[in-house]
C-alpha cells in the first residue's frame, strides 16, 4: 500500500441535509463497526463537517485521508479506521522542517528491536524523498504511507 489515500471507500454515508454535528456523529457510528483499515466515504453539505472531522481523527486511531469536492457543494471526505499497520513507536515531528525528522527516526530506530515497527508523523514537504531514500540505505522496510488532509504524512517503517 503506497498511500491509503487513494483507496476506494468500503462503504459509503451520505449525510447531505444534515447539519453538524449530524455528519461526524454518523460516522463515528458506522467507523466503529468497521475493520481496522477499512475506508468509509461521509458525504456531507455542511460546512463544518471537515473541521470536526480532522479534530475527531486527531484524537482517535482514525485517518481523514482526503476531501473531494463534490457537485451540488457537497463534499466527500474518505476516513480510515485505523492504522493499516500496529506501531511499535510512535514519532510526531509535525511542524519540524527536514532533515530534523528523518535525524530523530535514525535515532529512535537504532533504539528499536529488530522487526518493531515506528511510525513517523510529518508534514515537512521534503520528506518524502528524504524517508524512502533514508530506509533504503539503512536497509529498513517502508512498510507504507497514509497521507492526511491537513497535509502531514504518516510514515510506517520496519527495522
Amino acid at each position: 500500500m503506497e498511500t491509503a489515500g487513494k483507496s476506494e471507500s468500503h462503504v459509503t454515508l451520505d449525510m447531505t441535509g444534515a447539519v453538524c454535528p449530524g455528519p461526524l456523529a454518523a460516522a463515528k457510528k458506522m467507523v466503529e463497526a468497521m475493520d481496522d483499515g477499512a475506508v468509509l466515504l461521509l458525504i456531507s453539505d455542511c460546512p463544518g463537517t471537515g473541521d470536526d472531522l480532522r479534530a475527531w481523527a486527531r484524537h482517535t486511531r482514525n485517518h481523514v485521508l482526503r476531501e473531494e469536492a463534490l457537485e451540488s457543494g457537497r463534499t466527500g471526505y474518505y476516513i480510515q479506521k485505523g492504522d493499516p499497520w500496529i506501531a511499535n513507536v510512535v514519532l510526531d515531528m509535525r511542524g519540524a522542517r527536514c532533515p530534523v525528522p528523518i535525524i530523530e527516526t535514525g535515532r529512535l530506530i537504532d533504539a528499536m528491536a529488530e522487526g518493531e515497527i515506528l511510525k513517523l508523523i510529518s508534514n515537512c514537504q521534503g520528506v518524502h524523498s528524504d524517508i524512502e531514500s533514508w530506509a533504503r540505505t539503512t536497509r529498513h522496510e517502508l512498510l507504507g504511507r497514509v497521507e492526511e488532509a491537513d497535509g502531514a504524512y504518516q510514515f510506517f517503517i520496519r527495522k
